[in-house]
């Protein structure tokens, strides 16, 4: 009689178990069905073809550890200049795009409805003004009557425009708007005997030519240029998280940088078809932040407080109305809300909560 009660009874356990572990399977199963309604079955981003945590990130799988993993198609297009990249964002074929960050005045100015979420890199050696050998350029002066190529509404166009006021021959120069591969044509032509530009196009241009100037020289004196990256509203109002996550994967990736920048140069430099020593040369000329620092008054300040950068914005984009480069500069009100710290915020509170 007790065998046959104890039979029952460790029976019953059994299938109070199995449904149990039944129930836990179906809602768990509910839940990811839910989730995946939620996502995107693709994710697009537009990127530069530079060194920087971007490129990192894509080589080291940190997007699909984020989005492939969970369903979501991760697409990767190149610009050759942010102009490319705000027409399509203007067409919604992208939901990220990196750009210097004239190139996001411009897109602001526009009135495309995206938002600036992270700094990929402040600008420095990476960018300068590289005049040709033989060309008896010595000093930025001599540029007058010369014609200077340069990638219009890019940061290098911004500091060029810069360097011209200073040395008081703004007027005395043409400017000829050429994309990076225009560029080296033009130069080894003989068409140009100088031009601002960035990395690797730089490289090819000092093979015959030397730097006047640079984007470092000119930061410290006050003109701040970045590489930053800008997500469509309509994109993140609608997946906060996957922005967040988004940020993380960089963060990721500018980590590996911070602790051992050869490695990160060699994993940025295969990638890009580049040498180690080359690529770690380029990202050696501008200044990785951390989510951090991102957050702090320097940057983008916090939700409540906006940070200096909106202000640079600012200052550049009434710059670049008086260059003729855009129509109307917008207010500093509207570069508050833009230059958004949310992402980097939320970013930084998951890390926390998986802990």
């Amino acid at each position: 009689m007790k065998k046959n009660y104890f039979k029952k009874t460790l029976l019953l356990f059994v299938i109070i178990g199995l449904a149990f572990i039944l129930t836990a399977c179906g809602n768990n199963q509910a839940e990811n069905t839910e989730e995946s309604k939620n996502l995107p079955d693709e994710i697009n981003f537009g990127i530069l073809r530079v060194p920087n945590d971007q490129t990192i990130a894509i080589a080291q799988g940190f997007f699909d550890d984020y989005f492939t993993e969970r369903g979501i198609k991760v697409n990767t297009r190149v610009f050759d200049s942010g102009v490319e990249a705000n027409q399509a964002l203007a067409s919604g074929s992208i939901d990220f795009a990196t750009m210097g960050n004239t190139n996001a005045i411009t897109a602001l100015a526009r009135e495309l409805k995206v938002e600036l979420i992270w700094i990929h890199e402040v600008l420095g050696e990476n960018e300068a003004l590289a005049v040709k050998d033989g060309s008896g350029i010595k000093k930025v002066k001599d540029l007058a009557g010369k014609r200077v190529a340069v990638p219009f509404a890019s940061t290098s166009h911004y500091i060029l425009l810069n360097v011209l006021k200073e040395a008081g021959i703004e007027k005395e120069v043409q400017l000829l708007d050429m994309q990076t591969a225009e560029i080296v044509a033009a130069w080894e032509r003989g068409d140009v005997q100088a031009a601002y530009t960035w990395q690797p196009t730089l490289a090819q241009l000092l093979k015959s030519g030397s730097t006047l100037t640079n984007s470092k020289k000119m930061a410290d004196k006050g003109y701040i240029t970045a590489n930053i990256d800008v997500v469509r509203k309509e994109f993140s109002q609608k997946y906060p998280e996957l922005v967040a996550d988004f940020i993380s994967a960089l963060s990721q990736a500018g980590d590996i940088y911070r602790n051992n920048p050869e490695k990160a140069a060699k994993i940025a430099g295969d990638k890009l078809g580049l040498e180690t020593e080359v690529a770690l040369h380029q990202m050696q000329g501008t200044s990785w932040k951390t989510r951090k620092e991102l957050l702090s008054a320097d940057f983008f300040g916090t939700k409540t407080e906006a940070g200096n950068f909106a202000q640079v914005m600012k200052d550049t984009s009434d710059f670049l109305q008086a260059q003729g480069s855009i129509e109307e500069s917008p207010s500093q009100a509207a570069f508050n809300q833009f230059v958004n710290p949310k992402y980097i915020e939320m970013s930084l509170e998951n890390d926390k909560n998986s802990y």
